[in-house]
Protein backbone atom coordinates (compact mmCIF):
# COMPACT_ATOMS: atom_id res chain seq x y z
CA UNK A 1 0.00 0.00 0.00
CA UNK A 2 2.78 2.42 0.95
CA UNK A 3 4.70 1.57 -2.22
CA UNK A 4 1.65 2.25 -4.38
CA UNK A 5 1.09 5.65 -2.75
CA UNK A 6 4.74 6.66 -3.22
CA UNK A 7 4.64 5.58 -6.87
CA UNK A 8 1.48 7.61 -7.44
CA UNK A 9 3.13 10.64 -5.87
CA UNK A 10 6.24 10.09 -8.01
CA UNK A 11 4.11 9.88 -11.15
CA UNK A 12 2.42 13.17 -10.25
CA UNK A 13 5.77 14.87 -9.56
CA UNK A 14 7.26 13.68 -12.86
CA UNK A 15 4.14 14.66 -14.79
CA UNK A 16 4.19 18.18 -13.37
CA UNK A 17 7.91 18.48 -14.11
CA UNK A 18 7.22 17.43 -17.70
CA UNK A 19 4.34 19.89 -18.07
CA UNK A 20 6.36 22.71 -16.54
CA UNK A 21 9.30 21.99 -18.83
CA UNK A 22 7.04 22.02 -21.88
CA UNK A 23 5.51 25.34 -20.84
CA UNK A 24 8.98 26.80 -20.27
CA UNK A 25 10.01 29.98 -18.47
CA UNK A 26 8.39 30.25 -15.06
CA UNK A 27 6.21 27.25 -15.92
CA UNK A 28 8.49 24.94 -13.92
CA UNK A 29 7.95 27.01 -10.81
CA UNK A 30 4.20 27.34 -11.31
CA UNK A 31 3.54 23.65 -11.89
CA UNK A 32 6.05 22.73 -9.20
CA UNK A 33 3.91 24.69 -6.76
CA UNK A 34 0.86 22.78 -7.98
CA UNK A 35 2.79 19.66 -6.99
CA UNK A 36 3.41 21.09 -3.52
CA UNK A 37 -0.32 21.75 -3.18
CA UNK A 38 -1.21 18.18 -4.17
CA UNK A 39 1.44 16.56 -1.94
CA UNK A 40 0.53 18.66 1.10
CA UNK A 41 -3.25 19.01 0.86
CA UNK A 42 -4.17 15.69 -0.76
CA UNK A 43 -1.45 13.30 0.47
CA UNK A 44 -0.77 14.99 3.79
CA UNK A 45 3.01 15.29 3.41
CA UNK A 46 4.81 17.86 5.51
CA UNK A 47 6.02 20.76 3.32
CA UNK A 48 9.72 20.53 2.55
CA UNK A 49 12.25 23.31 2.97
CA UNK A 50 11.81 26.37 0.81
CA UNK A 51 15.17 27.07 -0.95
CA UNK A 52 15.31 30.62 0.40
CA UNK A 53 19.12 30.88 0.40
CA UNK A 54 19.39 29.75 -3.22
CA UNK A 55 16.67 32.14 -4.34
CA UNK A 56 18.26 35.10 -2.58
CA UNK A 57 21.70 34.25 -3.96
CA UNK A 58 20.20 34.19 -7.46
CA UNK A 59 18.69 37.62 -6.84
CA UNK A 60 21.96 39.10 -5.58
CA UNK A 61 24.26 37.61 -8.22
CA UNK A 62 21.88 38.30 -11.10
CA UNK A 63 21.42 41.88 -9.90
CA UNK A 64 25.19 42.42 -9.99
CA UNK A 65 25.51 40.72 -13.39
CA UNK A 66 22.59 42.70 -14.82
CA UNK A 67 24.22 45.91 -13.59
CA UNK A 68 27.44 44.82 -15.28
CA UNK A 69 25.55 44.27 -18.52
CA UNK A 70 23.86 47.67 -18.26
CA UNK A 71 27.24 49.35 -17.72
CA UNK A 72 28.63 47.74 -20.89
CA UNK A 73 30.96 45.49 -18.91
CA UNK A 74 29.84 42.29 -20.61
CA UNK A 75 30.38 43.81 -24.06
CA UNK A 76 33.83 44.92 -22.97
CA UNK A 77 34.72 41.39 -21.84
CA UNK A 78 33.39 39.94 -25.08
CA UNK A 79 35.56 42.37 -27.03
CA UNK A 80 38.66 41.26 -25.11
CA UNK A 81 37.80 37.61 -25.69
CA UNK A 82 37.26 38.23 -29.40
CA UNK A 83 40.66 39.88 -29.78
CA UNK A 84 42.32 36.95 -28.05
CA UNK A 85 40.53 34.35 -30.14
CA UNK A 86 41.35 36.11 -33.40
CA UNK A 87 45.03 35.91 -32.56
CA UNK A 88 44.81 32.12 -32.29
CA UNK A 89 42.35 31.01 -34.99
CA UNK A 90 44.05 27.64 -35.48
CA UNK A 91 43.29 26.72 -31.85
CA UNK A 92 39.69 27.89 -31.82
CA UNK A 93 38.48 24.36 -30.97
CA UNK A 94 40.34 24.61 -27.67
CA UNK A 95 40.31 28.31 -26.86
CA UNK A 96 36.69 28.92 -27.85
CA UNK A 97 35.23 26.44 -25.33
CA UNK A 98 37.68 27.49 -22.63
CA UNK A 99 36.59 31.11 -23.15
CA UNK A 100 32.87 30.39 -22.74
CA UNK A 101 33.70 28.21 -19.72
CA UNK A 102 35.75 30.99 -18.12
CA UNK A 103 33.00 33.55 -18.74
CA UNK A 104 30.48 31.29 -17.05
CA UNK A 105 32.80 30.62 -14.12
CA UNK A 106 33.06 34.35 -13.51
CA UNK A 107 29.45 35.38 -14.22
CA UNK A 108 27.67 32.25 -12.98
CA UNK A 109 25.33 31.99 -15.97
CA UNK A 110 25.62 30.24 -19.33
CA UNK A 111 23.79 33.12 -20.98
CA UNK A 112 27.10 34.98 -21.36
CA UNK A 113 27.91 32.50 -24.13
CA UNK A 114 25.37 34.12 -26.47
CA UNK A 115 27.81 36.93 -27.19
CA UNK A 116 30.76 34.59 -27.75
CA UNK A 117 29.19 31.87 -29.89
CA UNK A 118 28.83 33.99 -33.07
CA UNK A 119 32.46 35.09 -32.70
CA UNK A 120 33.64 31.49 -32.35
CA UNK A 121 31.59 30.46 -35.37
CA UNK A 122 32.92 33.31 -37.50
CA UNK A 123 36.56 32.70 -36.57
CA UNK A 124 36.22 28.98 -37.28
CA UNK A 125 34.54 29.64 -40.63
CA UNK A 126 37.17 32.15 -41.74
CA UNK A 127 39.90 29.70 -40.68
CA UNK A 128 38.24 26.91 -42.71
CA UNK A 129 37.68 24.92 -39.51
CA UNK A 130 34.40 23.07 -39.19
CA UNK A 131 32.42 25.36 -36.78
CA UNK A 132 30.60 22.37 -35.30
CA UNK A 133 33.82 21.35 -33.54
CA UNK A 134 34.36 24.42 -31.34
CA UNK A 135 30.68 25.39 -31.19
CA UNK A 136 29.48 22.16 -29.63
CA UNK A 137 32.19 22.05 -26.98
CA UNK A 138 31.81 25.78 -26.30
CA UNK A 139 28.09 25.37 -25.68
CA UNK A 140 28.59 22.43 -23.33
CA UNK A 141 31.53 24.18 -21.64
CA UNK A 142 29.32 27.16 -20.79
CA UNK A 143 26.97 24.88 -18.88
CA UNK A 144 29.86 23.00 -17.31
CA UNK A 145 31.16 26.29 -15.94
CA UNK A 146 28.04 26.54 -13.77
CA UNK A 147 29.12 23.47 -11.79
CA UNK A 148 32.12 25.11 -10.24
CA UNK A 149 31.30 28.79 -10.47
CA UNK A 150 31.24 30.62 -7.13
CA UNK A 151 28.58 32.84 -8.69
CA UNK A 152 26.12 30.18 -9.88
CA UNK A 153 22.83 29.27 -8.27
CA UNK A 154 23.72 25.59 -8.56
CA UNK A 155 26.90 26.00 -6.52
CA UNK A 156 25.00 28.11 -4.00
CA UNK A 157 22.47 25.30 -3.67
CA UNK A 158 25.17 22.70 -3.07
CA UNK A 159 26.89 24.67 -0.29
CA UNK A 160 23.68 25.83 1.37
CA UNK A 161 23.48 24.91 5.05
CA UNK A 162 20.64 22.43 4.56
CA UNK A 163 22.57 20.51 1.89
CA UNK A 164 26.34 19.89 1.71
CA UNK A 165 27.15 23.08 3.58
CA UNK A 166 25.71 21.37 6.63
CA UNK A 167 28.00 18.38 6.00
CA UNK A 168 31.24 20.36 6.17
CA UNK A 169 31.56 21.09 2.44
CA UNK A 170 32.78 24.62 1.74
CA UNK A 171 32.99 26.64 -1.46
CA UNK A 172 36.73 25.93 -1.60
CA UNK A 173 35.98 22.20 -1.87
CA UNK A 174 33.68 22.77 -4.84
CA UNK A 175 36.27 24.92 -6.60
CA UNK A 176 39.13 22.51 -5.86
CA UNK A 177 37.26 19.53 -7.28
CA UNK A 178 35.07 20.89 -10.05
CA UNK A 179 37.25 23.52 -11.73
CA UNK A 180 40.20 21.23 -12.63
CA UNK A 181 37.77 18.41 -13.46
CA UNK A 182 35.86 20.66 -15.86
CA UNK A 183 39.04 22.07 -17.38
CA UNK A 184 40.40 18.60 -18.18
CA UNK A 185 37.03 17.43 -19.50
CA UNK A 186 36.83 20.38 -21.91
CA UNK A 187 40.34 19.70 -23.23
CA UNK A 188 39.53 16.02 -23.79
CA UNK A 189 36.27 16.84 -25.57
CA UNK A 190 37.99 19.48 -27.73
CA UNK A 191 40.68 17.00 -28.72
CA UNK A 192 38.07 14.44 -29.79
CA UNK A 193 36.05 17.05 -31.70
CA UNK A 194 39.06 17.82 -33.89
CA UNK A 195 38.41 14.47 -35.60
CA UNK A 196 34.62 14.75 -35.91
CA UNK A 197 32.91 15.41 -39.24
CA UNK A 198 34.23 16.34 -42.65
CA UNK A 199 36.50 19.31 -43.15
CA UNK A 200 34.47 22.47 -43.68
CA UNK A 201 35.20 22.89 -47.39
CA UNK A 202 34.17 19.26 -47.99
CA UNK A 203 30.87 19.52 -46.14
CA UNK A 204 27.96 19.33 -48.61
CA UNK A 205 25.68 21.61 -46.57
CA UNK A 206 28.37 24.29 -46.39
CA UNK A 207 29.00 24.01 -50.12
CA UNK A 208 25.31 24.42 -50.82
CA UNK A 209 25.03 27.55 -48.67
CA UNK A 210 28.07 29.11 -50.34
CA UNK A 211 26.63 28.41 -53.80
CA UNK A 212 23.29 29.95 -52.87
CA UNK A 213 24.95 33.01 -51.30
CA UNK A 214 23.53 32.29 -47.83
CA UNK A 215 26.99 32.52 -46.30
CA UNK A 216 29.07 35.65 -46.63
CA UNK A 217 32.05 35.25 -44.27
CA UNK A 218 33.47 38.67 -45.04
CA UNK A 219 30.28 40.49 -44.10
CA UNK A 220 29.97 38.42 -40.92
CA UNK A 221 33.54 39.24 -39.94
CA UNK A 222 32.90 42.96 -40.38
CA UNK A 223 29.84 42.80 -38.13
CA UNK A 224 31.76 40.97 -35.43
CA UNK A 225 34.58 43.50 -35.53
CA UNK A 226 32.18 46.19 -34.32
CA UNK A 227 32.11 44.48 -30.92
CA UNK A 228 35.80 45.23 -30.52
CA UNK A 229 35.47 48.99 -30.83
CA UNK A 230 36.87 51.17 -28.06
CA UNK A 231 34.63 50.67 -25.03
CA UNK A 232 33.58 53.29 -22.52
CA UNK A 233 36.11 53.63 -19.67
CA UNK A 234 33.18 53.21 -17.31
CA UNK A 235 32.63 49.73 -18.73
CA UNK A 236 36.14 48.82 -17.63
CA UNK A 237 35.46 50.13 -14.14
CA UNK A 238 32.31 48.04 -13.89
CA UNK A 239 34.29 44.92 -14.84
CA UNK A 240 36.88 45.66 -12.15
CA UNK A 241 34.09 46.09 -9.61
CA UNK A 242 32.44 42.81 -10.59
CA UNK A 243 35.73 40.92 -10.48
CA UNK A 244 36.30 42.35 -7.01
CA UNK A 245 33.02 40.75 -5.97
CA UNK A 246 34.06 37.40 -7.44
CA UNK A 247 37.41 37.63 -5.65
CA UNK A 248 35.77 38.39 -2.30
CA UNK A 249 33.30 35.53 -2.66
CA UNK A 250 36.10 33.08 -3.48
CA UNK A 251 38.26 34.45 -0.66
CA UNK A 252 35.59 34.20 2.05
CA UNK A 253 34.43 30.85 0.70
CA UNK A 254 37.92 29.37 0.64
CA UNK A 255 38.98 30.80 4.02
CA UNK A 256 35.94 30.54 6.32
CA UNK A 257 37.87 32.01 9.25
CA UNK A 258 37.77 35.41 7.51
CA UNK A 259 34.00 35.55 7.82
CA UNK A 260 32.77 37.36 10.95
CA UNK A 261 31.37 35.43 13.90
CA UNK A 262 28.53 36.38 16.21
CA UNK A 263 27.34 35.18 19.59
CA UNK A 264 23.86 33.66 19.26
CA UNK A 265 22.19 32.19 22.36
CA UNK A 266 25.52 31.74 24.04
CA UNK A 267 27.28 30.06 21.10
CA UNK A 268 29.49 31.54 18.43
CA UNK A 269 28.11 31.26 14.90
CA UNK A 270 30.02 32.21 11.77
CA UNK A 271 28.37 34.15 8.97
CA UNK A 272 27.13 31.54 6.49
CA UNK A 273 28.39 31.44 2.93
CA UNK A 274 24.97 32.11 1.37
CA UNK A 275 24.61 35.24 3.51
CA UNK A 276 28.16 36.26 2.57
CA UNK A 277 27.43 35.96 -1.15
CA UNK A 278 24.18 37.89 -0.81
CA UNK A 279 25.80 40.76 1.11
CA UNK A 280 28.84 41.01 -1.16
CA UNK A 281 27.10 40.80 -4.53
CA UNK A 282 24.31 43.24 -3.70
CA UNK A 283 26.96 45.66 -2.47
CA UNK A 284 28.97 45.08 -5.66
CA UNK A 285 25.84 45.81 -7.70
CA UNK A 286 25.68 49.21 -6.03
CA UNK A 287 29.39 49.77 -6.74
CA UNK A 288 28.89 48.87 -10.41
CA UNK A 289 26.02 51.31 -10.72
CA UNK A 290 28.25 54.04 -9.33
CA UNK A 291 31.57 53.45 -11.12
CA UNK A 292 29.98 52.13 -14.33
CA UNK A 293 27.32 54.83 -14.46
CA UNK A 294 24.79 52.17 -15.35
CA UNK A 295 21.09 52.82 -15.88
CA UNK A 296 19.06 50.81 -13.35
CA UNK A 297 16.13 50.57 -15.75
CA UNK A 298 18.42 49.14 -18.42
CA UNK A 299 19.73 46.55 -15.96
CA UNK A 300 16.22 45.32 -15.16
CA UNK A 301 15.19 45.16 -18.83
CA UNK A 302 18.26 43.15 -19.94
CA UNK A 303 18.13 39.45 -20.80
CA UNK A 304 20.42 38.54 -17.87
CA UNK A 305 17.98 39.86 -15.27
CA UNK A 306 15.00 38.22 -16.96
CA UNK A 307 16.72 34.84 -17.15
CA UNK A 308 17.72 35.07 -13.50
CA UNK A 309 14.22 35.85 -12.31
CA UNK A 310 12.87 32.96 -14.37
CA UNK A 311 15.37 30.71 -12.64
CA UNK A 312 14.35 31.95 -9.21
CA UNK A 313 10.65 31.30 -9.77
CA UNK A 314 11.39 27.88 -11.26
CA UNK A 315 13.54 26.84 -8.32
CA UNK A 316 10.95 28.15 -5.86
CA UNK A 317 8.27 25.75 -7.08
CA UNK A 318 10.15 22.77 -8.46
CA UNK A 319 12.70 22.49 -5.64
CA UNK A 320 10.04 22.85 -2.97
CA UNK A 321 8.03 20.08 -4.63
CA UNK A 322 11.06 17.80 -4.84
CA UNK A 323 12.06 18.42 -1.24
CA UNK A 324 8.50 17.79 -0.06
CA UNK A 325 8.27 14.51 -1.97
CA UNK A 326 11.67 13.02 -1.11
CA UNK A 327 11.80 14.09 2.53
CA UNK A 328 8.18 13.10 3.01
CA UNK A 329 9.05 9.60 1.85
CA UNK A 330 12.67 9.39 3.01
CA UNK A 331 12.09 6.24 5.08
CA UNK A 332 10.68 4.48 2.04
CA UNK A 333 13.76 5.33 -0.02
CA UNK A 334 16.10 4.33 2.81
CA UNK A 335 14.42 0.95 3.10
CA UNK A 336 14.29 0.21 -0.63
CA UNK A 337 17.26 1.78 -2.40
CA UNK A 338 19.73 3.02 0.20
CA UNK A 339 21.94 -0.07 0.11
CA UNK A 340 22.08 -0.17 -3.70
CA UNK A 341 22.85 3.53 -4.11
CA UNK A 342 25.46 3.47 -1.35
CA UNK A 343 27.18 0.47 -2.93
CA UNK A 344 26.92 1.86 -6.47
CA UNK A 345 26.94 5.66 -6.05
CA UNK A 346 27.24 6.20 -9.82
CA UNK A 347 23.55 5.27 -9.99
CA UNK A 348 22.79 8.50 -8.16
CA UNK A 349 24.82 10.37 -10.78
CA UNK A 350 22.59 8.75 -13.42
CA UNK A 351 19.52 9.95 -11.51
CA UNK A 352 20.96 13.49 -11.42
CA UNK A 353 21.60 13.35 -15.16
CA UNK A 354 18.09 12.17 -15.99
CA UNK A 355 16.45 14.69 -13.65
CA UNK A 356 18.43 17.55 -15.19
CA UNK A 357 17.08 16.59 -18.62
CA UNK A 358 13.57 17.13 -17.29
CA UNK A 359 14.24 20.22 -15.18
CA UNK A 360 16.55 22.19 -17.54
CA UNK A 361 18.21 23.66 -14.47
CA UNK A 362 21.30 22.62 -12.53
CA UNK A 363 20.20 24.43 -9.38
CA UNK A 364 16.71 22.93 -9.50
CA UNK A 365 18.20 19.47 -9.99
CA UNK A 366 20.47 19.95 -6.98
CA UNK A 367 17.63 21.16 -4.81
CA UNK A 368 15.40 18.33 -5.96
CA UNK A 369 17.71 15.31 -5.61
CA UNK A 370 20.60 16.22 -3.32
CA UNK A 371 18.40 16.03 -0.18
CA UNK A 372 17.69 12.43 -1.18
CA UNK A 373 21.41 11.71 -1.66
CA UNK A 374 22.15 13.11 1.77
CA UNK A 375 19.29 11.14 3.28
CA UNK A 376 20.61 7.95 1.71
CA UNK A 377 23.98 8.51 3.35
CA UNK A 378 26.05 9.08 0.20
CA UNK A 379 29.48 10.51 0.98
CA UNK A 380 29.25 14.34 0.66
CA UNK A 381 32.55 14.39 -1.26
CA UNK A 382 31.11 11.87 -3.71
CA UNK A 383 28.16 14.22 -4.22
CA UNK A 384 30.67 16.98 -5.02
CA UNK A 385 32.35 14.77 -7.63
CA UNK A 386 28.93 13.99 -9.13
CA UNK A 387 28.05 17.67 -9.40
CA UNK A 388 28.71 17.86 -13.21
CA UNK A 389 26.02 15.20 -13.73
CA UNK A 390 23.39 17.94 -13.35
CA UNK A 391 24.37 19.26 -16.82
CA UNK A 392 22.43 16.56 -18.66
CA UNK A 393 19.92 18.88 -20.31
CA UNK A 394 22.03 18.88 -23.48
CA UNK A 395 20.53 15.45 -24.24
CA UNK A 396 17.47 17.00 -25.88
CA UNK A 397 18.60 19.92 -28.09
CA UNK A 398 16.04 22.49 -27.05
CA UNK A 399 17.99 24.40 -24.40
CA UNK A 400 18.44 28.08 -25.41
CA UNK A 401 22.25 27.90 -25.66
CA UNK A 402 22.05 24.90 -27.99
CA UNK A 403 19.40 26.53 -30.15
CA UNK A 404 21.51 29.69 -30.29
CA UNK A 405 24.64 27.75 -31.28
CA UNK A 406 22.78 26.03 -34.12
CA UNK A 407 21.50 29.38 -35.40
CA UNK A 408 24.87 31.15 -35.05
CA UNK A 409 26.62 28.47 -37.12
CA UNK A 410 25.59 29.71 -40.54
CA UNK A 411 27.57 26.95 -42.25
CA UNK A 412 25.01 24.39 -41.09
CA UNK A 413 27.57 22.01 -39.58
CA UNK A 414 26.10 22.36 -36.07
CA UNK A 415 22.80 20.64 -36.46
CA UNK A 416 20.02 18.44 -35.11
CA UNK A 417 19.93 14.97 -36.63
CA UNK A 418 17.04 13.14 -38.23
CA UNK A 419 16.17 11.40 -34.96
CA UNK A 420 16.52 14.60 -32.86
CA UNK A 421 18.75 13.07 -30.18
CA UNK A 422 21.53 12.37 -32.72
CA UNK A 423 22.55 16.02 -32.64
CA UNK A 424 25.92 17.77 -32.67
CA UNK A 425 26.12 18.33 -28.89
CA UNK A 426 25.61 14.75 -27.79
CA UNK A 427 29.22 13.53 -28.00
CA UNK A 428 30.75 16.59 -26.30
CA UNK A 429 28.08 16.48 -23.61
CA UNK A 430 28.72 12.86 -22.67
CA UNK A 431 32.51 13.19 -22.86
CA UNK A 432 32.60 16.21 -20.57
CA UNK A 433 30.16 14.60 -18.13
CA UNK A 434 32.03 11.31 -17.84
CA UNK A 435 35.49 12.86 -17.74
CA UNK A 436 34.63 15.59 -15.24
CA UNK A 437 32.98 13.13 -12.84
CA UNK A 438 35.87 10.69 -13.22
CA UNK A 439 38.50 13.35 -12.60
CA UNK A 440 36.44 14.65 -9.68
CA UNK A 441 36.53 11.20 -8.08
CA UNK A 442 40.28 11.04 -8.55
CA UNK A 443 40.69 14.43 -6.88
CA UNK A 444 38.63 13.52 -3.80
CA UNK A 445 40.42 10.16 -3.59
CA UNK A 446 43.92 11.63 -3.50
CA UNK A 447 43.33 14.98 -1.80
CA UNK A 448 40.81 14.07 0.94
Amino acid sequence: MVTAIVLIQLAIVLALIFIGARVGGIGLGIYGMVGVFILVFLFGLHPGKIPIDVMLIIVSVITATAALQAAGGLDYLVGLAAKFLRKHPDRITYYGPLTTWLFCLVAGTAHTSYSLLPIISEIATNSKIRPERPMTVATIAASLGITGSPMSAATAAVISTDLLGGKGIELGDILLVCIPASFIAILVSSFVQNFIGKELEDDPEYQRRVREGIINPEADAKAMQQMESNPSPYAKYSVFAFLLGVFLVVLFGSVPSLRPSFEVNGTMERLSMPETIEIIMMSIAALILIVGRADVKKAVSGNIFGAGMNAMVSIFGIAWMGDTFFNGNIEFFKNHIADVVTQYPFLFAVALFIMSIMLFSQAATVRTLYPLGIGLGINPLALVAMFPAVNGYFFIPNYPTEVAAINFDRTGTTRIGKYVINHSFQLSGFITTFVSIGVGYLIITFLY
